[in-house]
């Protein structure tokens, strides 16, 4: 007579960026973490030690607290070696970037201000007519292809990168540009995104970001559009223009995060339909599932895998106690998986109900781009899914090797299109 053996996970595996290759030995993770130790002490021996958080309900009531968790000094989860790098780059300063991301309020508050009646669903709708345009074009696109693409490289990464472009004002010849800075920001730690032959150093790629957008800043300055770029160049900070760094900072989340996880959403839910063909043929054959569609593929993705926060006093979370100073790690694809939050989670649904997924996060840092990501992806897919006759894979998905943002970088398909 057989015994099953349990096996032993090390939760510390959630800092290291190669774990994030392998989806189901990451599901397997935040599963036991959730049932066993869902207030996690993680002490790696190559980053500060943190809390990880996985669970739905306790992220929820972490990212409402903005007063006891701060985003100050470390909303992003970086190596110790990263970190002495950034002091020693800045000469003191932790942050190379002073984005929406790291800010607390009041200062949070005021710069979100600046550009978010941009991205209501409101001032959106006047872009519907372009990005529609856009959407049909990169699926004439496909169909163009003889039946086989890198859908992630062809597609996926393209169209979500010409919508955020257009947006903000630049041209698109500099396109290329903006793609490889941005692989090179998130995908630090691909062997494949990362920098070759050079210092391999974060600060290399956002003094490149800085100068684009410096000489941009300057055009716009001199003759205002109206696009994002001109807004940000001309912002008025408490009476006083936006100081550079803020300036150069808010150029870079949109143009990186406005269409690097759109790109993943997309590429990832895509996978799942070719995965789950029962689904795929719900959406044939009624198309208005294609809005709880991109939901589930949101998700069922999830590309920001966590953020930081620091607790500002003593706070008590099922039972523990994070003393005042401490880090925590949200963990959102976990949060996304929970049996309590979610009916079925591991199940991919296309008509799931009451989806109250947090891939945009929660509280007053909820991803200010949400609705235009879900409009570009919903617009692809009401384009793609009526042409598409069949699909399948043509060779192994490949994930970024990446702890922060991270998604697919390659699909490789075959289909046939009308």
């Amino acid at each position: 007579m057989s015994t099953a053996v349990e096996t032993t996970y090390n939760y510390n595996d959630i800092a290291d960026s190669a774990t994030y290759t392998d989806q189901d030995n990451l599901d397997a993770i935040f599963t036991d973490m959730r049932a066993k130790n869902p207030i996690a002490w993680i002490d790696h021996k190559d980053f500060r030690p943190f809390w990880a958080i996985s669970k739905h309900a306790d992220i929820i009531e972490i990212e409402r607290l903005n007063e006891q968790f701060i985003n100050d000094p470390r909303a992003v989860l970086e190596d110790i070696k990263t970190e002495q790098a950034t002091l020693e780059y800045t000469g003191g300063s932790h942050l190379l970037l002073r984005t929406l991301i790291h800010m607390d309020n009041p200062d949070h508050k005021t710069y979100r201000g600046l550009t978010q009646n941009w991205f209501l669903p409101g001032s959106m709708r006047e872009w519907e007519p372009k990005i529609r345009e856009l959407a049909k074009m990169f699926v004439d696109r496909m169909a163009n292809m003889d039946g086989e693409c890198d859908f992630a490289q062809d597609v996926a990464i393209w169209y979500p990168l010409r919508v955020i472009m257009m947006i903000m004002g630049v041209p698109e010849e500099d396109e290329g540009r903006m793609l490889r800075l941005t692989q090179e920001l998130f995908g630090a730690q691909d062997d494949e995104l990362q920098r070759q032959n050079e210092t391999q150093d974060d600060s290399d790629t956002i003094t490149d970001f800085f100068m684009y957008f410096t000489a941009l800043t300057e055009d716009r300055r001199a003759n205002p559009k109206d696009d994002a770029a001109s807004l940000i160049a001309n912002a008025m900070i408490d009476g006083e223009p936006i100081g550079h760094l803020e300036a150069m900072s808010y150029y870079m989340i949109i143009a990186t995060a406005g269409h690097d996880t759109t790109s993943s959403s997309t590429s990832g839910g895509l996978l799942a339909l070719i995965e789950n063909p029962a689904e795929m043929a719900k959406l044939k054959a009624d198309p208005s599932l294609i809005g709880s569609a991109v939901d589930e593929m949101i998700r069922w993705t999830t590309p920001v895998k966590h953020f930081m926060r620091t607790a500002t006093e003593d706070y008590e979370i099922r039972g523990q106690t994070i003393k005042k100073g401490d880090a925590v790690m949200l963990l959102y694809p976990s949060a996304n998986r929970d049996e309590e939050a979610f009916d079925d989670p591991f199940a991919f649904k296309v008509d799931r109900k009451h989806n109250k997924h947090v891939a945009f996060g929660y509280g007053a840092h909820l991803c200010l781009g949400q609705y235009l990501a879900k409009m570009e992806i919903r617009m692809l897919f009401e384009e793609l899914i009526p042409r598409l006759d069949e699909i399948e894979l043509a060779g192994d998905p490949e994930l970024i090797k990446a702890s922060f943002v991270s998604g697919l970088k390659h699909l490789p398909i075959k289909y046939k299109m009308r």
